[in-house]
């Protein structure tokens, strides 16, 4: 389903929507990041702590992350853009629903299914 419409007016709105998704389903698991964000830098050494090696996106060294954030901001229906977390191209979210996922034990099983993890 794509989420845009195909009307000049929602085609400049969806463009960095689209960017979003490209990006995702490049890599098992990709994170979108701010180089100085704490929450940021604990998901990606969670990640890299489980042996995982994430495609990270640094909003802030992007020349459009702006555009992307927002774009992030639509997605999670949330004022707060960073970390988000993609495996398999699907999004897994924020901070909170990737440590849930971690803490209930469906984490490990996703990243095997993305090709993430091995083990």
């Amino acid at each position: 389903m794509n989420h845009c419409d195909n009307s000049v007016r929602q085609s400049a709105a969806c463009e960095p929507l689209e960017r979003v998704m490209r990006l995702a389903s490049g890599s098992a698991v990709v994170i979108f990041s701010v180089s100085s964000c704490c929450m940021c830098h604990a998901v990606k050494r969670l990640f890299c702590g489980m042996g995982v090696n994430p495609s990270v996106h640094e909003l802030d060294q992007d020349p459009r992350g702006k555009e992307i954030e927002r774009a992030l901001m639509t997605l999670l229906g949330s004022s707060s853009a960073v970390p988000v977390v993609f495996i398999g191209g699907k999004l897994v979210g924020p901070m909170d629903r990737v440590m849930a996922s971690h803490i209930n034990g469906t984490l490990v099983p996703l990243l095997k299914e993305a090709g993430a993890l091995w083990l």
